[in-house]
């Protein structure tokens, strides 16, 4: 039986990863910070506080114990968001967004390179915040810029063992994450479903030909062209872009 270990999995985006991998008959670990209560005959649940290179070995040794020692997936799912203006946050704020988004991505890299064998993947959880950085959730966007940057520095490091990695690009999709005042959540609405994020990563980790070599992964059309748009765009279009869009 294949396995899939994923972060922040008790609600959200990481519920619908874990339904979707189980209804193709997957093994699934769903760990969180706060408990899951869902049940499933071949889920796998408990606590993972992903700040804590203590908590990510715990969280997957118990789950690899499941699992004959290896693991086909690792989502890296778990993050959080604070909006408001740089200047309005507490240091705490913004410590704990760059905590979770970037270290504790960092930290479930290194903690689950040791279960990936070859042919394995990790799944790290981007965002289309990061096509250009955005006012109002500053430390999130940027932390997505770190996510994408270091996703594409592993699909290089760890090509040699095997190991494909990529990076998941959604807009704001209908999670507790949406709920803040950003002002691209008015002006864009909240479209993507949690299920179609879940379906993308499905997609990912099961690449044909013609995708395989793909390392950015958008949802929807509106995330697709902004990636793109953004690649063709000279930074003061895109600046005036995100000024529209986000400002």
């Amino acid at each position: 039986m294949k396995s899939i270990f994923i972060s922040g999995a008790a609600q959200g985006i990481g519920r619908a990863v874990a339904e979707r991998f189980l209804a193709e008959g997957w093994m699934v670990g769903a760990y969180d910070i706060a408990p899951v209560e869902y049940e499933h005959e071949h889920l796998i649940t408990g606590l993972i506080d992903v700040r804590s290179p203590e908590s990510w070995s715990a969280a997957l040794a118990d789950f690899a114990a499941h699992t004959g020692g290896t693991i086909d997936v690792v989502d890296n799912n778990a993050g959080i968001i604070v909006a408001g203006n740089i200047a309005d946050l507490s240091p705490e704020q913004v410590k704990r967004q760059i905590d979770i988004n970037c270290t504790g991505v960092v930290l479930g890299a290194q903690a689950a390179k040791p279960y990936l064998k070859r042919g394995s993947q990790l799944v790290n959880m981007s965002s289309a915040s990061a096509t250009y950085g955005q006012p109002g959730i500053a430390t999130y966007s940027a932390s997505k810029f770190f996510v994408a940057g270091l996703t594409e520095g592993l699909s290089l490091e760890w090509a040699r063992d095997g190991i494909r990695v990529v990076a998941i690009w959604p807009l704001w999709a209908r999670t507790n994450l949406a709920n803040n005042s950003a002002a691209s959540i008015k002006r864009l609405g909240v479209n993507i479903t949690p299920e179609e994020v879940a379906e993308t990563i499905w997609k990912a980790t099961h690449p044909n030909l013609l995708t395989r070599g793909r390392i950015h992964w958008t949802v929807s059309t509106a995330d697709t062209v902004l990636f793109y748009a953004r690649r063709l765009a000279p930074n003061r279009v895109a600046r005036q872009i995100t000024r529209l869009l986000a400002g």
